[in-house]
């Protein structure tokens, strides 16, 4: 695979504030979403938006499905999750944006959110994925996450370990930060800390409020609003909520860089070297992962960005690169 990024996008920030902003996301209108609310085991709930395609592909197979686990804050909303959306559709695959605790428009009911190691939670979705596609005469159940979601579907397929094929076939993690302590100090300096800290907080600050009003006395609300990078927001929320002893103990556990070469199936992991978020140094070598995971880390494409063509541009040569990937690598 390669990848260049445009003459008129130069530099990470552009490459990822210009394609979530005004890049194309689709050729063509998709199909409206079509939501399913599934109940989780400790009296939770979690949303999950599907594409749904025909019953078999072009060549008589039957359909795989993709599934999306988004990043920080997404949703199937997001500008990558309408694109993958639209490469799925154009595949003839079936297609599925679970949203993580708290994302889908409505505030969650536990006393939890979402954190960059629920390798839990993906595990229980993907197995249920599974099931139903299954009972529906599927194919290949695909899988890839974005930032967040990236590292959240690497760390459940670390701990899967060979129990993993059960439920797919083949993984795709996208600008994920896989060194969750290299990442936080990064997006917690300077320009990064102006602009994306503070977008990140003007949504997971009220969030946070809200499950405080659902469940009084869970955190100290002085703390939480004095907190003013992700490193002071996980230390008083996501650590404590989730069962870490603080944000250190979070970052830590919840890496999934330590730990990639215990992934038995096949799994792309895709990183640019000019992400403000990832630092170069911190990024995964061939030789740290295993056999089984395949690094491809090109020189450009931002965070979550890899815009291609002529002004406005468009954000579809992801897609194809990722899914055409994972079709590859699963046989779908």
């Amino acid at each position: 695979m390669d990848y260049m990024a445009p003459r008129w996008l130069p530099g990470g920030n552009l490459q990822t504030i210009w394609p979530a902003l005004y890049a194309r996301r689709i050729e063509s209108p998709l199909p409206a979403y079509r939501r399913e609310r599934w109940s989780t085991p400790d009296g939770d709930f979690v949303d999950v938006d599907f594409v749904d395609a025909a019953s078999v592909v072009g060549n008589g197979a039957p359909r795989p499905l993709l599934v999306l686990f988004h990043g920080l804050e997404g949703s199937s909303a997001s500008h990558y999750a309408q694109a993958f959306a639209a490469f799925a559709l154009r595949q003839g695959w079936s297609y599925a944006v679970p949203h993580f605790r708290g994302c889908s428009g409505e505030i969650n009911l536990a006393p939890r959110a979402y954190h960059s190691g629920d390798h839990e939670e993906i595990g229980w979705i993907l197995e249920r994925m599974r099931r139903q596609h299954d009972e529906a005469q599927g194919g290949p159940v695909l899988a890839a996450g974005v930032s967040l979601g990236g590292n959240a579907l690497m760390r459940w397929a670390e701990e899967a370990g060979e129990q993993a094929a059960r439920q797919v076939s083949a993984l795709a993690s996208v600008s994920a930060p896989l060194d969750l302590a290299a990442g936080g100090a990064a997006i917690g300096r300077g320009f990064n800390r102006l602009v994306y800290t503070r977008m990140f907080l003007s949504t997971m600050k009220p969030k946070a409020l809200a499950k405080l009003a659902q469940h009084p006395g869970l955190f100290d609300r002085e703390t939480l609003m004095a907190a003013r990078d992700l490193y002071a927001f996980d230390d008083v929320f996501t650590a404590p909520l989730h069962g870490f002893r603080n944000v250190d103990d979070y970052w830590a556990r919840g890496s999934a860089k330590p730990h990639l070469h215990a992934i038995r199936v096949p799994t792309l992991v895709v990183n640019a070297t000019n992400d403000p978020f990832v630092p170069a140094s911190s990024l995964p070598r061939q030789a740290e992962v295993g056999r089984h995971v395949t690094l491809w880390q090109p020189a450009h494409g931002g965070h979550v960005g890899f815009p291609m063509g002529r002004p406005p541009g468009h954000v579809l040569g992801l897609p194809e690169r990722v899914g055409g990937w994972l079709r590859e690598a699963s046989g779908a």
